[in-house]
């Protein structure tokens, strides 16, 4: 996605921000091996992940299994020049996702005027986590999702995705941008799209299905 845009091209803007549906350490559901994997957001560990995002042009938003004592949290960290700028925890968790401690916070994030919030892939399935954002004055949300699923399950949601997201936003007036997972492997298969939807639930801009990509998109300013 990108902040309002300058056609003159003389705005001196930083770059636009950079949405990427990728976990750090993987999407892992086995509870012990996702708390091997899980990392403090104030370890070493995590300060030499953003060593290395130091040089990174645009914000990042990328998913990470994360742990604070002996808590674990599904959880989305917003990155810019390699500085933690925030976290959002996902609220609504799945059955076998009972292992992780549900999110609480709802927060926004600023980049070149443009303020926007964060759902979680199964967060955008309830009204409350859209409605959150929207009452912070955003008029963005940022949805990372991983639909990848067995095919029977993929053919059954494959268009419930933007349909549900849409929903979001003709109830909040939000504009919506998701990054998904593609591929396929061990029968398993991604059909959840990677798309950009306006504040009245219409797809204006998507990836094809089935196939990697980069998907640039305007994003008008705030409300």
């Amino acid at each position: 996605m990108r902040a309002p845009h300058d056609p003159s091209g003389r705005s001196g803007r930083r770059p636009p921000p950079h949405l990427s549906r990728r976990f750090l350490q993987g999407y892992l559901t086995e509870p012990e091996t996702a708390r091997r994997a899980a990392i403090d957001l104030g370890s070493p560990a995590f300060a030499a992940v953003m060593s290395r995002l130091a040089d990174a042009g645009p914000m990042i938003v990328m998913g990470m299994i994360e742990a604070e004592g002996e808590a674990l949290f599904n959880t989305a960290v917003v990155i810019e020049n390699g500085k933690l700028i925030g976290r959002y925890r996902k609220a609504h968790l799945l059955k076998g996702e009972s292992f992780f401690q549900p999110g609480t916070e709802t927060s926004v994030f600023t980049v070149d005027g443009l303020r926007f919030g964060i759902n979680i892939c199964y967060d955008t399935g309830f009204p409350d986590a859209a409605r959150k954002v929207a009452l912070t004055g955003a008029s963005l949300l940022v949805c990372c999702a991983n639909n990848m699923m067995p095919r029977a399950n993929a053919e059954k949601f494959r268009d419930v995705h933007n349909a549900t997201r849409g929903e979001r936003c003709r109830e909040t007036g939000l504009w919506l941008i998701s990054a998904d997972v593609t591929g396929e492997r061990e029968g398993r298969i991604s059909w959840g799209p990677t798309a950009v939807l306006s504040p009245t639930g219409d797809v204006v801009a998507q990836l094809p299905l089935e196939a990697p990509g980069l998907l640039v998109f305007d994003i008008p300013g705030d409300r």
